[in-house]
């Protein structure tokens, strides 16, 4: 075989290559140097205490890939910080006493009563939950330290089987620092229903003026809210916002809008950046944007932004950094929202550009976020429930999209769910490894829509062959190919806990509802992760086109065989709800039922109301379900009649009380 070197002085000229070669460095010398751009991410209030939402790890972690300075901060913890400190319960108290005395709830008025010791507790109990001062616990359980307000009432709820004292059984007679923390979240839950009384009807701490946004087709009555003069809340996000323009001088800022909880001080967050500097560019995208937004059409949403994205963010935001670098045209953006030239409307701009693969994105990074800041809740008892509000857990995704994507009440349609792409399992244990490296926890939650477990079984492998030692939990669906051997596997490499949908436990509406699976299937598979010693979350739904009282019993009683035989260790029932993304939303004939018509909406669209002729009060059911889970959870009631949940008489469960365990007797893979 020749050389390399004989072979190339074999090969003929390449007359073109100089001429291409002057052509380029014509067009280098053509196009300006770019301007800067320095990106800000920000996460608006509300989204959670415990853990930062992970929309700006992934897109501050890609753009820095990309060589783009981008820089991160958290306004949800820092808004809820600012609040829960002994100078923003003087500002708070000074709200309530500024009430009429008639206009003052039982709450406001049992702290304002207890004032002084709230202020003198609540920077010691921010302290305990972010792990500063453990010693707290003692002095918190003895029931002296902290004011107990309304939300203490729940206690009662806990009911000892054996009549002692019900902390003492929840928790277990040495679990002291979980008795605290439960106490210290019943606490600041406190705090947050008087922040609600006494200075804003829509704070919560999680769906934060959620009504204001969801589904809403007018855009009037966030107009009104923006336009009125700002509380207390509003005032002190609009300080936490110029605080960041100071320190970081963004060019671009960046604000994720997951839930329709985040919306309205999303955009208080914007008029903060454009009465600080109109030149600072502002951009909206996230999963709010994505299934409500999609058909855009108000501009006064762009008095407060410039920009708004759909879909996976990388390639609109790539394009939007070169548009103001200087080097795209504004109608080369891509999948993006911005106001028309006349300001009287809004247009769409989708230059043809193919999405970042996702093996290209990058790793996530949490630098510039306060780590050690985060509080870890515990309002819920039961362990597997908790893990959604207690610690802080490093957010990955294992694939992009969801591998079924048939279920019929899900988004089908939507770049979320459609577009399904993996990484090597190589590639996913080199981010595990960054981010344990960059923020020294081993803690994961994979994030996924529904972790596919090729992928997964690939991970695991892949972990187990690193050592790497980390602990991890995520979503998956309930399917045959989770065998017994492939659970261990799982397990071994740190999983601790697995969620997934169980739905509506009814074999006819499972089947209808396109899930894939059948209640003997999940079963064996929720099974099987608890004999390898992997907790267990089932999200259940009611309310399903067509579903009987009868049903919904059934379902009720299948839940509780699963509960006490072991496979389950927690579980939520959703109420079903049709979006005009999903196939019963695109198809409602094939689902028996009619939709009601929608007004129309320049603003936000995505629930849609719809009439099932079966005619069930199901939001009257969904109070006996919930409670019956809420017990299950906790081992009680396990063996008594379904029936007794419900305050309306209801029919007597018409499948076996052992068909549970019927299936776990059937051999593995039916």
């Amino acid at each position: 075989m020749p050389s390399f070197a004989a072979w190339r002085a074999a090969r003929p000229a390449r007359k073109a290559e100089p001429a291409a070669i002057d052509n380029a460095r014509l067009h280098r010398r053509a196009m300006p140097d770019p301007r800067p751009v320095r990106v800000l991410s920000l996460i608006a209030p509300m989204t959670q205490l415990n853990t930062p939402y992970p929309s700006t790890a992934y897109l501050t972690g890609f753009l820095r890939s990309r060589g783009i300075d981008a820089r991160q901060q958290d306004l949800a913890l820092a808004l809820a910080l600012e609040l829960l400190s002994r100078r923003g319960l003087q500002a708070v108290q000074a709200e309530a006493l500024a009430l009429p005395a008639k206009r003052r709830s039982a709450r406001v008025r049992h702290f304002l009563a207890q004032a002084e010791a709230y202020r003198d507790s609540v920077d010691a109990v921010i302290a305990f939950l972010q792990g500063r001062d453990p010693t707290l616990a003692h002095r918190i359980c003895g029931r002296a330290f902290l004011p107990e307000g309304p939300r203490f009432a729940a206690l009662e709820a806990y009911v000892d089987p054996q009549g002692g004292d019900p902390l003492a059984w929840a928790f277990g007679a040495l679990g002291l620092h979980d008795r605290a923390r439960h106490l210290a979240t019943l606490y600041l839950n406190d705090l947050a229903d008087v922040l609600r009384d006494a200075v804003d009807p829509r704070f919560e701490f999680v769906r934060y003026a959620e009504s204001l946004a969801q589904s809403a087709p007018s855009f009037d009555p966030l107009a009104q809210a923006l336009a009125a003069p700002p509380n207390l809340v509003d005032r002190t996000l609009q300080a936490l916002t110029r605080a960041a323009l100071a320190e970081h001088a963004p060019t671009l800022v960046c604000v994720s809008l997951p839930f329709p909880g985040t919306v309205y001080a999303a955009l208080r967050i914007a008029q903060a950046v454009k009465a600080a500097d109109p030149a600072i560019a502002v951009a909206l995208g996230g999963g709010y944007v994505n299934t409500e937004l999609r058909e855009l059409a108000e501009p006064r949403l762009f008095d407060h932004v410039d920009y708004v994205t759909l879909d996976a963010g990388e390639r609109p935001l790539l394009a939007l950094v070169e548009h103001l670098q200087g080097r795209r045209g504004r109608s080369r953006l891509v999948r993006t929202f911005v106001r028309s030239a006349d300001a009287q409307a809004v247009q769409y701009l989708n230059f043809p550009e193919p999405d970042v693969p996702f093996a290209e994105t990058g790793t996530p990074t949490w630098d510039g976020l306060p780590l050690a800041r985060y509080l870890s809740l515990l309002d819920m008892l039961n362990p597997m429930h908790r893990l959604w509000s207690d610690g802080r857990w490093n957010k990955l995704t294992v694939a992009h999209g969801c591998y079924w994507k048939k279920c019929s009440f899900c988004d089908t349609t939507l770049d979320y769910i459609a577009r399904y792409e993996t990484a090597e399992a190589a590639v996913l244990a080199d981010r595990i490894e960054a981010i344990v490296a960059e923020t020294g926890q081993t803690g994961f939650h994979f994030v996924d829509e529904a972790a596919p477990p090729k992928a997964l079984k690939a991970l695991a492998e892949e972990l187990l062959r690193r050592r790497s030692g980390i602990s991890w939990w995520g979503n998956i669906r309930f399917e045959k190919t989770f065998t017994p051997e492939l659970c261990t596997l799982l397990a071994r490499s740190g999983c601790i806990a697995v969620s997934g949908g169980l739905e509506v436990a009814s074999d006819r509406l499972l089947a209808l509802m396109r899930k894939g699976v059948s209640v003997a299937q999940v079963a064996r598979v929720t099974h099987a992760f608890a004999d390898a010693g992997v907790m267990v979350h089932a999200y259940l739904m009611y309310g399903f086109p067509t579903q009987t009282v009868q049903e919904t019993v059934d379902s009720l009683e299948l839940v509780r065989q699963l509960f006490a035989a072991g496979c389950l260790h927690s579980g939520f029932w959703h109420r079903f709800a049709c979006t005009v993304h999903s196939p019963v939303g695109r198809d409602p004939q094939a689902y028996g039922v009619r939709l009601l018509p929608l007004p129309p909406s320049p603003f936000a669209r995505n629930d849609v109301g719809f009439v099932d002729p079966t005619g069930v009060d199901h939001d009257a059911l969904g109070v006996g379900l919930k409670k019956a889970v809420y017990n299950y959870m906790h081992g009680i009631g396990l063996q008594a009649d379904v029936r007794e949940w419900f305050d309306t008489p209801v029919p007597r469960a018409r499948v076996r009380r052992d068909h549970v365990a019927a299936a776990l007797r059937e051999p593995a893979g039916r």
